[in-house]
């Protein structure tokens, strides 16, 4: 495989989502708005979970983690595609391109071992509640969290290692607002078949086998509140519906990209969009609208505030 020595290009042209200046500055006011929100709001739950200590259990020390991981993502494209609407000449050099692919799959691999994490949790809760405080302790929760970055580190490491001594001697656009790795791998100048299988298996594996485990998890989950009473299972099912939703939105357009990672289709340019600007929106929104413990917290410290002020 050649060095990067052979390599010729310096950098990479991205073509963005548009080219209408008009479409360009609405995207850049809705983008701007959905970013800052799920900064802000991520942030938010980080200091709504700090400060509470109601809030003071394993679920919420996943989640806050979780907003952790949200706040990274929003931030490894998303200010540079805003800046970008500005600039007619959207160009990144070969290492910015190289780090965007190995942040996304860093946040992208950790937010899947986090979810895991998150849904075995709520197993414990609900299928084995006498057993809780003694299996989901903090130090098992530190364990989960450094699992999922390790994962997440390595998973990314491992394409990375691959992509960057790839021979980029001709064509350097790329037809998205970052450097997404399917796309920069098809401007190789070299037959990348291989490369492609193997971005398909290692990215596959790691979305399916978390896939999985968090279908089966709920599935059990859900079974054991059906069999209970409706009042000691509502609030159990509250939780359950946030987690779910976030789920389902977070690996659908994850599992579409590995189903047809090198066949592109006009709609995916926008999926790319939801993937890497919107998803860290939803668990603000989702967590905070769902949850009534959250929502308590909220109302605590916007009250407290409030009369600080007054005073």
């Amino acid at each position: 495989m050649a060095n990067t020595n052979e390599s010729v290009v310096s950098e990479f042209v991205l073509l963005g989502l548009a080219k209408s200046w008009e479409l360009q500055l609405f995207f850049f006011a809705i983008f701007s708005l959905v970013y800052v929100t799920s900064v802000l709001g991520n942030i938010m739950i980080i200091v709504i979970i700090s400060s509470d200590s109601h809030l003071n259990s394993p679920m919420y020390f996943l989640l806050s983690n979780l907003s952790f991981i949200d706040i990274c993502q929003s931030n490894f494209a998303t200010p540079k595609m805003l800046l970008d609407f500005f600039v007619e000449h959207k160009t990144i050099s070969f290492e910015g391109c190289m780090a965007q692919i190995f942040l996304l799959h860093s946040f992208v691999g950790s937010e899947m071992m986090l979810l895991v994490a998150m849904a075995y949790d709520r197993f414990i809760a609900i299928c084995k509640p006498l057993h809780y405080s003694t299996i989901m302790n903090r130090r098992l929760c530190i364990i989960f969290v450094f699992i999922s970055w390790s994962v997440g580190i390595l998973h990314s490491a491992s394409h990375l290692a691959f992509t960057v001594d790839l021979p980029f001697c001709g064509p350097n656009e790329v037809d998205s607002f970052f450097c997404d790795l399917p796309l920069v791998i098809e401007l190789a100048c070299m037959d990348t078949y291989e490369m492609e299988i193997m971005t398909l298996t290692n990215s596959g594996l790691i979305s399916l086998g978390c896939f999985l485990a968090l279908i089966i998890s709920y599935t059990i989950i859900l079974i054991t509140v059906r069999r209970r009473s409706s009042s000691s299972s509502s609030k159990a099912l509250s939780t359950l519906t946030a987690h779910i939703t976030v789920v389902i939105l977070f690996f659908g357009p994850c599992i579409y990209f590995y189903i047809w990672p090198f066949s592109r289709f006009s709609v995916d340019k926008f999926l790319s969009v939801f993937y890497t600007v919107c998803t860290p929106l939803l668990n603000p929104i989702i967590y905070s609208l769902r949850n009534e413990d959250v929502k308590s917290a909220m109302r605590k410290l916007r009250n407290y505030h409030v009369n600080s002020w007054k005073n």
